[in-house]
């Protein structure tokens, strides 16, 4: 994790502002930004308030300071630790500490934003009650990192921070992990710490806290097939691979939606039993204990539920039909065969 260092050494180098005011108006590109991941060393600090940057050496001998990238030509800018008086935007970035040619540690000196933002961009989902879930940042900070657990949250050494691993339209995807057990009554909430790093050098800290049955959201059910029983059409839906087992446990809710054929009127239940004549269906999920998030609409079938066009069952991507028998198989094999002959001549 990173090393925020807030004390100095017993030499403690002061660079004042107007110096660096100076300093900044000769240096071109002085706030590039450099950072493809979270830094080693790193110091957060507020607008106007103190900072200290230390270099990572124990002589304070004959240590000059660089400032992305660019010399400090001041007296004050030399030893071990050195100080700025009042942070401000023009002074964050890179802190780099030299002893002649050779770079001997390096320091960011961020400028704290917490707080100022009013819509979290951190929400995290779980589609299932295993041992992992995952989150998604959406803002335009270009580092981010999280971290699961009370001593991330607290800003402790042992926490283990993770890295996105799925780059995102506008933000990131992390993947995080867990140790709750799917079958006993969840009392521990989780903790989620995320840190951001934006291009003009300003940090976002953030944690959210909530139970892993809060952010449930299944994955799409699959339509199985649609198989008349009298006057009604009997749906069969099998939960997504990605739902826990057993499924006599893990119990889903099913919704759904159907158009009818007569007046195109769209109508939705949670019966698996619904009206025979109906063009078109699609079905969606939830944890029915819990009545988490439902899950993302299925796309639309088509529903053939007679006995004509039923060749066309074996699109079952497409089509909602009743189960086909192998005789029924055999015939559209058939078809298929005289109709690629027929074709052909």
């Amino acid at each position: 994790m990173g090393n925020r260092k807030s004390k100095g050494g017993a030499e403690k180098m002061t660079l004042s502002l107007w110096i660096f005011g100076l300093l900044l108006i000769s240096l071109p590109g002085a706030h590039g930004f450099n950072l493809n991941s979270f830094p080693e060393n790193f110091v957060v600090a507020k607008k106007d308030h103190q900072a200290t940057l230390t270099c990572d050496v124990k002589s304070d001998e004959s240590i000059k300071w660089k400032f992305n990238n660019e010399s400090l030509d001041d007296d004050e800018a030399n030893g071990r630790s050195l100080t700025v008086s009042e942070v401000e935007e023009a002074l964050v970035g890179e802190y780099s500490c030299w002893r002649g040619g050779e770079q001997l540690s390096s320091v960011y000196l961020l400028l704290d934003t917490e707080g100022d933002v009013s819509d979290s961009p951190l929400t995290c989902r779980a589609q299932s009650y295993h041992c992992n879930f995952s989150c998604k940042w959406t803002s335009e900070h270009k580092v981010v990192r999280l971290g699961l657990g009370h001593n991330c949250s607290v800003d402790e050494k042992s926490c283990h921070w993770v890295k996105p691993n799925l780059p995102l339209e506008g933000g990131f995807q992390f993947e995080l992990y867990h140790s709750l057990s799917p079958y006993a009554e969840e009392s521990t909430m989780l903790t989620v710490t995320a840190e951001a790093i934006d291009e003009d050098y300003s940090f976002l800290r953030l944690t959210e806290r909530f139970y892993l049955r809060e952010i449930i959201q299944p994955d799409s059910p699959t339509i199985v097939n649609c198989q008349k029983v009298g006057h009604h059409l009997n749906v069969t839906i099998e939960p997504p691979s990605s739902w826990s087992t057993p499924y006599s446990f893990f119990n889903l809710e099913h919704q759904i939606e159907y158009v009818h054929r007569d007046d195109g009127a769209i109508e939705s239940t949670s019966s698996t039993l619904i009206p025979w004549k109906i063009s078109s269906l699609r079905v969606r999920s939830r944890d029915a204990l819990v009545l988490s998030e439902w899950s993302q609409w299925t796309p639309w079938k088509n529903v053939h539920a007679g006995k004509k066009k039923l060749c066309k069952c074996k699109n079952t991507v497409k089509y909602c039909c009743p189960q086909l028998s192998p005789e029924d198989l055999l015939h559209c094999k058939k078809k298929k065969k005289k109709n690629k002959k027929l074709r052909t001549n």
